[in-house]
């Protein structure tokens, strides 16, 4: 009873900053989706609503969590669970480290569930789901990354380097987008557990339900694999949603964003070696002022969502909607930046070590 009521909560939350389509009023590209994340996860989920505005990016978002997470394929989902909640703790992502380590509490144990929940890689007992989990936590820095030993075969890679992009993407738009929590924060820690405990039964089936590979395809137009997705070649289904919704994305960021802005994002992202931001915002100050006046604010949203992507605010969000209004915009500029970020950090996968 207390799960469902959590559920419900959740699903009805009011996404930030932008007006979502209702399921029941979905049209399009937008109905397509909502129809395939009804049936393969119960329900149309904030996650999925906040992209709601931007139908492209809601498909290219769709495509790259769904073929790499909920897909069958060479690794089991325990193992890809344990890798999103891992990246999620990294991204500073709370709801996502809730509504993951949920997954964990079902396939696994509540103790090694919380390990990772709790940044405590070292007391996971499963060897196995160690390795993933502290290789997923350290994925996003190269000089800190823990190796997987052994190395993982070419389908293992597309799947788990899909996972730890797709999550590394989700994470910002999250953050942005909708509440900090996923549970009540006012929730004790024995609560907290039963409510998880809840929610994992509630979705069990859909946790354990292996879904075909290459379903949401059709969704978005062919693209050629860039090479700095060739990480993803390993597996076909895989290689073509990394194409398709990359170019997605890439269309996105030509509409919502000037080319100085995008340039300035990628220049950054070149030197980027996974290092927090930290809580002073006076490194993205000094790019913005490089920028034209009239790109400045949009120029602060996109670095603070590429690099800081909590610290974007309802400030960060009037001054960009100043100069472009549009919900459609709002959400193709920050999809650009996730994508930007989490792209580059799945180019540092392309073999077996971290460049």
């Amino acid at each position: 009873m207390v799960a469902g009521r959590v559920i419900s909560s959740v699903v009805q939350r009011q996404v930030k900053y932008v007006r979502t389509v209702p399921p029941g009023r979905a049209d399009g590209l937008v109905a397509a989706v909502y129809r395939q994340v009804t049936e393969e996860m119960r329900l149309v989920v904030p996650p999925v609503l906040l992209h709601s505005p931007a139908p492209e990016a809601l498909a290219g978002y769709w495509m790259l969590m769904r073929e790499p997470l909920l897909a069958g394929g060479a690794v089991d989902r325990l193992g890809k669970e344990a890798v999103a909640a891992a990246v999620s703790v990294a991204n500073i992502c709370p709801y996502c480290v809730d509504m993951h380590s949920i997954g964990i509490y079902d396939l696994a144990t509540e103790e090694d569930a919380e390990a990772v929940a709790g940044d405590r890689v070292d007391e996971i007992a499963d060897p196995r789901i160690r390795d993933l989990a502290a290789w997923g936590r350290t994925a996003h820095q190269p000089d800190e990354a823990v190796l997987p030993r052994p190395a993982f075969s070419s389908a293992e890679r597309a799947e788990l380097v899909g996972v730890v992009v797709g999550f590394h993407y989700l994470g910002r738009m999250v953050n942005v987008f909708l509440a900090n929590f996923l549970l009540p924060p006012r929730l004790g820690p024995r609560a907290r557990r039963r409510v998880k405990h809840g929610i994992s039964l509630m979705l069990s089936a859909s946790l354990r339900e292996v879904q075909p590979a290459g379903r949401s395809l059709r969704l978005l137009p062919e693209a050629p694999l860039p090479p700095d997705a060739a990480w993803a070649a390993g597996q076909p289904e895989i290689a073509e949603a990394v194409a398709r919704s990359f170019a997605a994305f890439d269309r996105a960021g030509e509409r919502a964003l000037s080319p100085a802005v995008r340039q300035l994002v990628d220049d950054r992202l070149r030197g980027w070696r996974g290092e927090e931001a930290g809580l002073s915002r006076q490194w993205c100050e000094r790019l913005v002022a490089e920028l034209p006046e009239a790109d400045r604010a949009a120029g602060r949203l996109a670095l603070l969502t590429a690099f800081a992507s909590h610290q974007v605010d309802e400030d960060t969000v009037r001054e960009f909607r100043l100069t472009e209004p549009r919900d459609s915009a709002l959400v193709e500029a920050t999809a650009w930046a996730s994508y930007a970020a989490a792209r580059r950090i799945g180019a540092l996968h392309v073999a077996d070590r971290v460049s």
